[in-house]
């Protein structure tokens, strides 16, 4: 039976029985069948599965972002019923960010660029939150999805610099039938928009099509996404990338694994993708 807690006492103790190795899934709730995925991940490896229901308000930029934030608690926990999850910890801010609360997980270069830039403090708030669920939690293994692979990034570099044994396993992006990726903010798309947002697959397919024929200017496959964009009256793009797998640093010539990125709006709502391109060995 799947258990809902909201403090930290709770949850304290519900950890103290359960068996381990103990499989996290971070969640701001609204959760769909990319979530669904990370929790099945997380069933098969572990005897105990806990997830995170928490709109996270320090991780928002612009303030109307959070609030409009879509949220439904009783189909979450169902969602999570319904995969086997043990554990749902659902709680008030003030038993993520107690009273007095002052401090701020930073994590440099690799935060910097791209989401980064676009979202100034974002990545502030995602690993303070993220290393306090960590903390809290103490799981062996916690499952992210690879669509926010600069977040991934970010989050195995903050539990790397600050010894945290959990372990970030990425999971495979999860689409739609025509190509766009999952994502709570998709039910924010006018129809219109929605059926335009598929040209963030179509650029990135686009892209690494030609470099799997053995483009390796990363300003040509950055000019194609472009170009693929621009035939879409509806997308407006706030970054096209093509970055070092590493680093994310912008790469002038692929010479190993890279990293594909892109942000496009449609109207108010912000969609980001992304394609691996991986070297041999």
């Amino acid at each position: 039976m799947t258990r809902v807690l909201r403090s930290r006492a709770e949850l304290r103790a519900a950890l103290a029985d359960a068996p381990r190795p103990l499989g996290l899934v971070p969640t701001m709730g609204w959760l769909h069948e990319g979530h669904r995925s990370l929790f099945k991940r997380a069933r098969a490896q572990n005897p105990s599965v806990v997830a995170s229901i928490f709109v996270n308000p320090r991780q928002f930029n612009v303030a109307a972002d959070f609030t409009k934030y879509p949220r439904n608690e009783a189909r979450d926990v169902s969602i999570c019923a319904a995969e086997g999850v043990d554990i749902v910890w659902a709680p008030p801010v003030d038993e993520v960010y107690v009273p007095g609360f002052d401090t701020t997980v930073t994590v440099g270069a690799i935060s910097r660029p791209l989401e980064g830039a676009a979202r100034p403090g974002h990545f502030d708030g995602v690993a303070t939150v993220v290393a306090i669920l960590f903390g809290l939690v103490g799981a062996e293994r916690a499952y992210f999805g690879q669509k926010d692979a600069q977040q991934v990034m970010v989050i195995r570099r903050m539990a790397r610099d600050l010894a945290l044994p959990t372990e970030v396993i990425a999971c495979p992006t999860v689409r739609e039938p025509d190509g766009l990726a999952l994502s709570s903010r998709n039910v924010h798309l006018a129809p219109a928009e929605r059926a335009a947002a598929p040209v963030l697959h179509r650029a990135l397919l686009e892209a690494s099509g030609l470099w799997r024929s053995g483009e390796r200017s990363g300003e040509v496959l950055r000019q194609t996404m472009r170009s693929v964009l621009a035939a879409e009256p509806l997308a407006v793009p706030e970054y096209v990338s093509v970055a070092d797998a590493l680093t994310l640093a912008e790469l002038d010539r692929i010479d190993a694994s890279a990293l594909l990125s892109l942000a496009v709006r449609f109207g108010s709502t912000r969609l980001i993708d992304n394609e691996l391109l991986e070297a041999p060995g």
